[in-house]
């Protein structure tokens, strides 16, 4: 064999056991081991990798698992526990996929006695993803929407309580947002606006406790528009309700201010 030749030759033979090694040879493309598994064999090794908290690698067990026997009691609860791995992994690409498990959960079996907890957690992967209150909010309405969807439901659903106090806390955060919009307004003194914003937190959230810079950003809007007496019923709230608030010494100053230039002005 001449030079030339034996090089060809070795090219092929390494070219060749690359394809082998790679699995393209006669052996065919590798297979996910996981696929080899029973439906009971993955979800008993998802629920182990659950136990162990390596959430990531337990969903591919238990999405095997229910891919594998979709119909059966074992499927359906591999479905929900691979959407509960999704959320106890967390971050916000999983609290998205999660929803989409958790909404396939209750479209496939809405008679299931876990569809009421099925929505309990569509609410809450909601709420996981609610942005700061000084951002968009629309993930916050989004869950509270979904948790006012269980209690519509599933009134008699053991996730009631819970979930009723997490929807108290979205709508904190909504009225901690409005009162943001309301002191931008006031701001730039586009009272109207400000006004607009603030005055239904109180109708639309009654459960918000935390009502001093509400009222104080209130009166100044209420002030600005001149409409005096309204901004002295808020500062009698603020005093009554608040009465050591950093806020009431310069509302009494504006309030005094604004009735006194009336005052010049008839």
């Amino acid at each position: 064999m001449t030079p030339t030749l034996f090089r060809r030759a070795a090219c092929v033979a390494t070219l060749l056991t690359a394809l082998v090694a790679t699995g393209c040879g006669r052996g065919g493309p590798a297979i996910d081991p996981i696929l080899s598994l029973s439906t009971q064999e993955a979800l008993e090794r998802g629920q182990q990798l659950m136990e162990e908290g390596k959430y990531n690698r337990a969903h591919k067990f238990l999405t095997h698992a229910f891919e594998s026997s979709p119909n059966s009691r074992e499927g359906r609860g591999a479905l929900l526990q691979a959407a509960d791995a999704l959320f106890l992994a967390g971050g916000i690409d999983n609290f998205v996929l999660c929803e989409a498990k958790y909404r396939d959960f209750i479209n496939r079996f809405p008679t299931s006695e876990q569809a009421d907890y099925a929505q309990f957690q569509i609410a809450n992967c909601l709420s996981e993803r609610m942005e700061k209150p000084d951002r968009d909010q629309d993930e916050a309405h989004k869950a509270l929407e979904a948790y006012e969807e269980l209690f519509r439901l599933y009134p008699t659903s053991d996730h009631a309580d819970e979930a009723r106090a997490k929807a108290e806390g979205v709508r904190n955060q909504l009225a901690l947002s409005e009162i943001l919009v309301g002191e931008f307004y006031v701001r730039y003194r586009l009272c109207r606006a400000a006004i607009g914003r603030l005055e239904p937190i109180t109708e639309n959230y009654p459960a918000f406790t935390d009502r001093e810079d509400l009222l104080f950003f209130l009166g100044r809007a209420y002030l600005q528009c001149r409409q005096v007496d309204q901004a002295a019923d808020v500062l009698a709230e603020l005093t009554r309700d608040y009465p050591n608030s950093k806020h009431l010494p310069k509302l009494q100053k504006m309030l005094k201010a604004s009735r006194k230039k009336s005052e010049q002005e008839g």
